[in-house]
C-alpha cells in the first residue's frame, strides 16, 4: 500500500536541521497522511493502522511544539 509506505516515510524523516518552511510543510504532509489513513481505518477497523496514526499524531505534535518556539 503506497499511503503505507508514505506514512512510514514521514516517520522516519530526520527533523535535524528543519527550517520553518520545511516544518510547515511537514506538519501539513502529516496532517494529510494522518487524515488519509483515518479514512480507511474507518472501513478497517486494523489495528496497524491505529497505531501508525498514533505515531505520526506524535511526531507531528513534536513538529508545531518547534513551530510555536518551544524547544
Amino acid at each position: 500500500m503506497e499511503l503505507k509506505e508514505q506514512a512510514l516515510e514521514y516517520e522516519n524523516m530526520s527533523m535535524s536541521n528543519m527550517s520553518t518552511s520545511d516544518r510547515v510543510h511537514a506538519s501539513r504532509k502529516g496532517k494529510e497522511l494522518i487524515l488519509a489513513l483515518n479514512e480507511i481505518f474507518k472501513e478497517t477497523k486494523d489495528d496497524e493502522i491505529m497505531d501508525l496514526m498514533k505515531r505520526l499524531t506524535a511526531k507531528k505534535q513534536k513538529i508545531e511544539k518547534r513551530l510555536k518556539g518551544r524547544p
